[in-house]
């Protein structure tokens, strides 16, 4: 439903596209509708008088659709207050499941957005068009006279044109309206229009007049409408809303004219035939009435437009199902069932297919047109080892033999001693049928008959055994678990794993093989045998050992050689001559040799800051002492990935933590530590004192030393840190008022025992 308040209409608001209007002015066009006391039908036909077009109000109505706010209009009876003329079709026993109710056909035909019937206003001049007051006509003359006159009909119905009286031209046709004017030009035009004069004239349509067309009936918002004198039946429906769904025929419309009726229009036509033979052009004071519908039937199940039909006397099933588009593609033809109203419950009928033509239906009845059953009634299946596994027609496959020709035989792999057929009995209980194959191809015992739906298993020697494999481990490029395969010999194997990677030694490789039975000559305990052999780099086995081939699950392990390491190397940066990367010769190298390598330390070096990193975690070393001394436990072995930072004598401290004013300040021999603190501003109330402790250039830590009651700070060195730890908050010792209670509670409890021991005691 479209709603739009009166005195938007014709406004500068309603005027612009209304794609252009925002949700805010839709809204406020709805409200302020409700207030009016108007009907929509009142409202759109003053909105169609001030030249609005049914296009207009069907975007609207689009609009007002998609905010959700369509409403009920107030002239409408309430549902509890309509009277029904459709009969309330039973609810179907629960043993019949029936799909939901479907729509009627064709009542989207007039609320379609995009289908608005709106009369093309751009066409030629239809020579048939009869002419009224408020018509434009155009008057060309053309030829050795040019001249062009644009009069407009009068309410009288004449026409002026300059120095000639007027013409009556209301109620004629185009044609006959030239010839009268052109006969009336010909006092000004000499010759008008005649062989030879060189003078023509020609009248065609300007702009059209509105008529006012009336719709009654069952019609959605009936009422009296302006529209375009080319309007036809369709452009004055569609403005109306169309037939009303629940009670409008849609095959019963009648257009009376004068008081006669000239045409009765049957919707389906246009619907199932798209034929407009029917949709005549209206004129002024035109009256449309929609009948009540007749009979109404449903169609339901597999028809290929399932809906609500109206259907006229005498129209046979077969003609229902023509307009439902006939069966569809998995429609049970043979019967359809029927639910029919009685006087005081349903009863079904079955309708045979011979009945369709003549079968004679009733308003209310529904029609369920069922599936074809998910079954195959003549289906044979093979499957497994076949060239062409599938389903085959029973007919042309009544035997094994046959059905097994048909699949375009067996594949080598197929296990000829025994196939299986999958069978139903006739209570459906499966059943299993073992067949030798083999024998049966050979004719060496008889064929097997088989039966509908018989599933013929044909089986694979690789499905009546363990998934074979071998695998490779060691000094091989792609090491893994590889598919076994007949022949295969351990150059093969090598060859699959991307052959031996750098380093591998051929001359120590070993098999572990599975014992599948035969045990004898292994070892108590043994079970596994294991077989060593050589093969060199080209993939060479000697003469003994190419007679040697693997077996599944055999595990072939390639050996590394002793003396094959990738290369290490460690880093030294700093104040060394030649800082950089190191490669490592032996496992004995040593941070002394590594300082030797890198051409021993520069001036300005601070050996007591040297830093030594081993994956990413430092190690405190005394590099002085180190090169006194090379033999000292200090001196650690170099291993790979190794870092040795020295850097340049710092002349800075830093102090944070507790003080006043954290700071970095320069160093100065004989200094004391307190000295230092003090520069910071000294300690604050939260620092604990006795806890200071330094970190060292190098990453040692020194805490304070104590003494009786006495406090010793570390000595302070070059490019230390001083920290001052804080004391914990004092939250931190503070029991919850949880825990206090539970404290009270158990000191409470022992007081207790312990005055009712001493009573007892004393008693």
């Amino acid at each position: 439903m479209i709603l739009f308040f009166v005195r938007f209409i014709g406004g500068p608001a309603f005027a612009q596209a209304v794609q252009q209007l925002t949700d805010e002015q839709v809204q406020q066009f709805v409200q302020q509708a409700k207030s009016s006391g108007l009907t929509e039908a009142q409202i759109e036909s003053l909105a169609l008088s001030r030249g609005f077009t049914t296009a207009d109000f069907s975007r609207m109505r689009q609009r007002i659709s998609q905010l959700g706010l369509t409403q009920k209009q107030s002239a409408q009876p309430s549902e509890s207050n309509v009277t029904r003329t459709q009969p309330i079709t039973p609810t179907p026993p629960e043993s019949a499941t029936l799909p939901a109710k479907p729509a009627v056909f064709g009542a989207t035909l007039f609320t379609s957005p995009n289908l608005s019937f709106e009369p093309n206003l751009r066409i030629a001049t239809p020579r048939h068009y009869v002419i009224g007051p408020d018509d434009e006509l155009i008057i060309d003359v053309f030829g050795n006279a040019q001249q062009t006159y644009r009069p407009k009909v009068s309410p009288e119905g004449s026409i002026r044109i300059e120095n000639l009286s007027p013409v009556y031209v209301n109620g004629l046709t185009i044609e006959q309206a030239e010839q009268r004017i052109v006969n009336r030009l010909r006092t000004l035009f000499r010759g008008l229009n005649t062989a030879g004069s060189g003078i023509y004239a020609q009248l065609t349509l300007g702009s059209v007049r509105s008529i006012h067309v009336t719709l009654l009936g069952q019609v959605v918002r009936p009422g009296t409408y302006t529209l375009s004198s080319l309007a036809t039946v369709f452009n004055a429906l569609y403005a109306a809303g169309g037939p009303d769904t629940n009670r409008g025929s849609f095959r019963n419309i009648r257009v009376y004219r004068s008081n006669r009726l000239i045409r009765t229009i049957d919707c389906y036509d246009f619907l199932l035939r798209a034929d407009q033979k029917d949709n005549i052009r209206l004129l002024d004071q035109d009256v449309i009435f929609i009948d009540h519908y007749n009979a109404r039937i449903e169609m339901i199940g597999q028809v290929k437009q399932p809906g609500i039909y109206e259907i006229r006397p005498n129209e046979t099933l077969r003609n229902v199902l023509n307009f439902a588009g006939g069966f569809a593609e998995q429609a049970y033809s043979a019967s359809i069932t029927l639910y029919r109203n009685t006087s005081s419950e349903q009863q079904i009928v079955t309708i045979s297919e011979s009945e369709n033509a003549t079968f004679i239906p009733k308003s209310g009845d529904r029609y369920v047109i069922g599936s074809i059953l998910d079954r195959v009634e003549n289906r044979v299946i093979i499957r497994g080892a076949v060239f062409r596994p599938g389903e085959f027609s029973l007919e042309k496959n009544q035997t094994l033999k046959t059905l097994v020709k048909s699949a375009e035989g067996l594949r080598e792999d197929a296990f000829l001693n025994r196939a299986i057929i999958h069978r139903l009995r006739p209570n459906l209980d499966p059943e299993l049928i073992s067949v030798d194959i083999g024998k049966v191809l050979r004719s060496e015992i008889a064929d097997v008959i088989l039966q509908r739906e018989d599933v013929v298993q044909i089986i694979t020697f690789s499905e009546l055994r363990q998934q074979r494999s071998v695998s490779i481990r060691g000094a091989v490029n792609h090491p893994g678990t590889f598919n076994f395969a007949d022949s295969m010999t351990v150059a093969d194997l090598i060859v699959m794993a991307g052959g031996f990677s750098e380093g591998a030694i051929s001359s120590r490789m070993e098999i572990a093989r599975r014992v599948r039975y035969d045990t004898s000559g292994l070892a108590n305990g043994q079970n596994i045998q294991l077989f060593a052999f050589t093969i060199d780099r080209n993939l060479r086995l000697n003469p003994a050992d190419a007679q040697l081939t693997l077996r599944p699950f055999d595990q072939v392990f390639v050996r590394t050689s002793p003396h094959y390491e990738p290369q290490k190397s460690v880093v030294v940066l700093g104040e060394v001559n030649y800082p950089g990367s190191y490669a490592i010769r032996t496992p004995t190298d040593r941070i002394t040799d590594l300082l030797n390598r890198a051409g021993g330390l520069k001036s300005d070096a601070y050996l007591p800051a040297a830093r030594f990193q081993r994956r990413q975690e430092g190690i405190s070393i005394n590099l002085g002492k180190l090169m006194t001394n090379p033999d000292v436990s200090g001196n650690l072995l170099l291993e790979n990935g190794d870092t040795l930072t020295i850097p340049r004598r710092p002349d800075i401290v830093r102090i944070r933590g507790e003080v006043l004013n954290p700071a970095t300040v320069d160093f100065e021999a004989g200094k004391s530590l307190r000295a230092y603190i003090n520069e910071a501003g000294g300690f604050t109330k939260k620092a604990i004192r006795r806890k200071t402790y330094t970190i060292l250039a190098n990453g040692k830590i020194q805490p304070s030393q104590s003494f009786l009651v006495f406090w010793r700070f570390p000595k302070p060195e070059r490019g230390m840190e001083i920290v001052i730890p804080a004391q914990p908050p004092a939250e931190q010792n503070r029991l919850a008022p949880t825990e206090r209670a539970a404290l009270l509670t158990v000191v409470g409890s022992g007081l207790v025992v312990i005055l009712t021991a001493v009573r007892i005691f004393t008693n």
